[in-house]
């Protein structure tokens, strides 16, 4: 039994490992190109669409005004552009601060709203700004976002050449990724997943995932999809899965950048990632229930590869350090024998080469510094995803038998900021 149990996982373990080695190697091959992609469409000059951006704020008072500033200073056509900010429910001076931009400068408009409708998500506030929005295009940044100036046009520019795109995503950097250990963790894990998930499987599939930040939607879609699902908590996965079912691709166009802040301490970042993972195991279940009534049979690449990704891997690798550790205390027998230690040594190899050419892709990451930290973070970062993986499913199954009523948990802000690191791009 523990020898079938541990086959199981390495079999599921190794299918994961060969696949993000098949993903990083599209991420690559859309690393070289993706520039030459933006100069072609560069040479047509058609006429941009109008845009309406949504930032959604609740208690943002720490960031929402740097965060303004970087609207003021996006390159885009004048009249074309407008910047709702939803102040969703704040009891601190974030309606102020954006009533104080509103009255200054005509491209910012402030959305205050007001129960039943308020402080349910981000989900719910968008869904008021979007009612509010006059653009053609949508783009959605979070309250602690600083764009750089050409990123709003770079998501336009690939939506209005593109026109089998339904949304196009950009990437985003981490502005305090040098504050501590942890945000140097999270900055290497960001610049791997939009390399290795996002570019690689938009290379290979056509498919990307919407983040919760700076991405641009056809508004025509959103009035036909019913906006924003506010029973999800990771709604930008969950309407990924729409926009793929109504026949649309997701672009990933890397040349759109925004800078974030990220959790600077565990407790936050626990929060965080707990929020995200019940949130796709949210959308897992609601599309694998509904899987015979898709239209686009397509999305089981993507719905397989979450599945696997929060389920089937994580429990693989769980299942394996179980065994480990009472093979340590009781001799189970395993016919694997040294076989076992091999795969392990492989396993690590093929994670520190995967993230090592991930961090390559970006001016600067490629450090000595940056390398150790990727050899500590198999030991450390990574196995704490595991625990937390667990620790989300427990609350997400316990959600859905008790029928519990989903809560949003907003991500923690910091004072302060360093403007040297955006130069690391």
């Amino acid at each position: 039994m523990a020898d079938l149990l541990l086959y199981t996982s390495l079999f599921l373990i190794w299918i994961m490992l060969f696949y993000h080695m098949f993903l990083m190697q599209g991420g690559y091959l859309h690393f070289l190109q993706f520039r030459k992609t933006k100069a072609a469409w560069e040479k047509k000059q058609e006429e941009m669409p109008t845009v309406s951006i949504l930032i959604p704020a609740h208690n943002e008072e720490i960031v929402i005004d740097e965060t303004l500033h970087a609207m003021l200073r996006l390159q885009y056509p004048e009249g074309k552009l407008e910047v709702i900010v939803i102040n969703d429910n704040s009891n601190d001076n974030t309606g102020n601060i954006v009533d104080t931009y509103a009255a200054a400068h005509p491209m910012i408009r402030a959305v205050h709203t007001k129960p039943p409708h308020a402080g349910k998500g981000k989900s719910g506030a968008l869904n008021q700004g979007l009612k509010a929005a006059t653009g053609d295009m949508i783009v959605v940044y979070d309250a602690d976002n600083t764009p750089e100036p050409e990123a709003v046009y770079n998501l336009a520019l690939g939506l209005m050449n593109d026109k089998k795109a339904g949304a196009v995503v950009g990437k985003f950097r981490v502005t305090n990724s040098n504050r501590n250990l942890l945000t140097r963790l999270i900055n290497i894990e960001t610049i791997t997943f939009q390399w290795l998930a996002q570019a690689g499987r938009w290379f290979w599939f056509r498919m990307a995932t919407i983040p919760g930040t700076n991405f641009a939607i056809r508004r025509s879609i959103l009035e036909e999809l019913g906006g924003w699902d506010e029973k999800a908590l990771s709604e930008d996965t969950e309407l990924s899965f729409r926009v793929y079912n109504l026949g649309y691709h997701i672009r990933f166009f890397p040349a759109a950048i925004t800078w974030e802040q990220e959790p600077e301490h565990l407790k936050v970042w626990w929060k965080q990632r707990t929020r995200w993972a019940r949130g796709n195991e949210y959308v897992i279940l609601k599309y694998l229930l509904q899987f015979h009534r898709m239209k686009r049979k397509k999305i089981i690449i993507d719905l397989l590869y979450f599945l696997f990704t929060y389920l089937l891997f994580f429990g693989g690798v769980i299942v394996s350090h179980f065994l480990f550790i009472w093979n340590l205390f009781q001799d189970l027998n395993l016919s694997i024998g040294n076989v076992s230690i091999v795969l392990l040594v492989l396993g690590f190899l093929l994670f520190v080469t995967e993230v090592t050419l991930a961090l390559s892709f970006e001016q600067g990451q490629l450090t000595w510094k940056n390398f150790f930290i990727v050899l500590f973070m198999y030991f450390s970062y990574s196995q704490l995803w595991i625990i937390l993986v667990v620790y989300a499913t427990y609350l997400e199954t316990k959600r859905v038998l008790l029928k519990q009523e989903v809560t949003w948990y907003k991500t923690q802000r910091f004072k302060g900021k360093q403007p040297s690191e955006k130069h690391s791009a």
